[in-house]
């Protein structure tokens, strides 16, 4: 088998393995290849890509309305939200998708909004917003940490903002935020603004509270801590964000509009099927053994599991001398590290050697620290197959062979 592998001409047993850590449960084992070590799309389990390859089903047939409507339902226990009011939505697309989908339903032209940003990720959502007409104040952090939450209280007793964006973890320095403190300003300054939170690197690795936290609209993607391979976006809203998309007087999309896909939603999760746009049934199919595996364990004991896997990769790399990009652990993701290079090694040189050793791994794409870290992700499927570990050894083994001395 490893014979056959043409891309991986340095291919040594002692690294990687592949995803062969666990039985299979399905009649399907993925085959050796490099490991995909990098914030998403992630390592995804056999099963889930078993799930992939399902005969062809109409998207309104008995088998995939139900199944549709177990992946709506268990968006509410993905989300933590018990509300009846509020609503999960999946889409076809990337996480990139949900930033449109805030923009052109719950923002008009020349609404204030509030931008926390702790990296390039933020700064994205901004730019996407003042696509749609928003007046954007940026507020940035130091890089490796969050915006003061001071910061944020006193910003918002200058104006009044229609939403305020936080990003749960930014993927470009694997700094989170905490969600909750920033829900509690903006709820304590201004009860009215409505909270955004991008989890694309976020949900299902780190705690997110919906319903308690006071949280309106909040996005996420398939190919990260959810385990499915990249296409769907995933995102949910708020009663009163619903309403606001529903009572919107001129529409400003077309595909992105919560005012056609909302009864779609509601038609799917009651187990009626219903039109609009085809969905993308082998991925949804997949995302609902995906959530199966997710909440077997329950979600709570998955987040715990990645947050132990992260306390020991970080422990590692810095047993090495190395520095991560957070300031501290309070601000540190537990689905991905970004690290930065030790003076007087190669980047471009130290990541070709671990993909020699069959892992790919990300560079740092923060604009201000070009070429002096890269990004480790940790999460998921690979948690459970011994990837982590693994990962974490041929970096040890990469930077001796580059020359590197504690």
């Amino acid at each position: 088998m490893l014979s056959r592998v043409k891309f991986l001409p340095r291919f040594r047993p002692l690294t990687p393995i592949i995803s062969r850590f666990a039985m299979s449960s399905v009649p399907y084992q993925q085959p050796a290849h490099k490991l995909t070590m990098i914030p998403g799309p992630i390592e995804f389990s056999d099963e889930v890509l078993y799930a992939m390859s399902t005969p062809s089903q109409a998207h309104t047939s008995p088998e995939f309305v139900a199944t549709f409507q177990e992946v709506l339902k268990g968006l509410r226990k993905l989300f933590k939200s018990s509300d009846p009011n509020s609503q999960g939505y999946v889409l076809a697309g990337s996480g990139t998708l949900g930033w449109d989908v805030a923009g052109a339903n719950l923002v008009n032209p020349g609404d204030n909004v509030l931008v926390l940003s702790t990296g390039f990720f933020s700064d994205s959502f901004a730019e996407c917003l003042k696509v749609y007409g928003a007046n954007v104040d940026v507020l940035t952090a130091d890089i490796g940490d969050v915006v003061p939450i001071e910061k944020v209280t006193e910003q918002l007793s200058k104006k009044n903002y229609t939403a305020v964006t936080v990003t749960h973890v930014d993927t470009s320095t694997s700094v989170v935020s905490d969600v909750k403190t920033v829900s509690d300003a903006v709820k304590n300054a201004s009860p009215e603004t409505l909270l955004f939170v991008d989890g694309v690197c976020s949900i299902g690795v780190e705690d997110l509270e919906f319903d308690k936290w006071g949280v309106d609209f909040a996005l996420t993607a398939s190919q990260k801590a959810i385990g499915v391979p990249a296409g769907l976006s995933i995102f949910y809203a708020s009663e009163r964000a619903v309403n606001k998309a529903l009572n919107r007087e001129k529409d400003t999309t077309f595909f992105a509009s919560l005012k056609r896909w909302t009864p779609i939603m509601k038609a799917y999760e009651s187990g009626s099927g219903a039109y609009f746009a085809t969905p993308a049934v082998q991925t949804i199919t997949a995302l609902k053994v995906s959530l199966q595996s997710i909440f077997g364990e329950s979600l709570d004991s998955r987040i715990q599991k990645n947050a132990e896997a992260s306390a020991k990769f970080k422990q590692h790399m810095q047993k090495l001398g190395l520095k991560i990009l957070p300031k501290s652990d309070a601000v540190a993701a537990h689905g991905l590290t970004a690290v930065y290079f030790p003076d007087g090694i190669d980047g471009p040189g130290f990541l070709g050697k671990l993909a020699a050793k069959g892992f790919t791994v990300a560079g740092g794409i923060h604009k201000a620290l070009p070429g002096k870290y890269f990004r480790v992700g940790h999460m998921g499927h690979s948690v459970d197959a011994g990837h982590v570990e693994k990962v974490a050894d041929a970096i040890e083994e990469a930077l001796k062979e580059s020359g590197y001395k504690q």
